[in-house]
């Protein structure tokens, strides 16, 4: 799976969010279900669906114990986006690189000034 299909099952929210809760720790349907349904207000089948989506593309696994069913993270299409975003890397740190000399200028600047004022 190429890191781009990857973004069309992390587009939607509603899954971003169930994996920030399998994040935490291994959970169950009815635990996932309860907490979107009253932070997005869908159906069960529908949490369900996106539970299946997840599982399908390799982002989230399943087992059952006794009449309970357990998710978890699976982080490899994860790592797959990951890899993908590395070669963007490079952008955000230039530019973290260039604001940290931004607020280094600005404080020495600060500085000369303050101490023409003490002077």
């Amino acid at each position: 799976m190429g890191g781009v299909h990857a973004f069309d099952v992390l587009g939607d929210p509603v899954r971003r969010r169930i994996l920030e809760l399998l994040a935490e720790g291994e959970r169950s349907s009815g635990e996932v279900t309860a907490v979107i349904q009253q932070e997005f207000g869908i159906s069960q089948p529908a949490v369900s669906q996106h539970l299946r989506v997840l599982r399908d593309n390799g982002f989230a696994s399943v087992r059952a114990q006794g009449t309970r069913r357990l998710y978890a993270v699976e982080p490899g299409p994860l790592q797959e986006v990951d890899l993908w975003l590395e070669r963007f890397r490079g952008f955000w740190n230039q530019r973290l690189d260039a604001l940290a000399t931004e607020l280094a200028r600005g404080k020495r600047e600060r500085r000369i000034k303050d101490d023409k004022k003490d002077a």
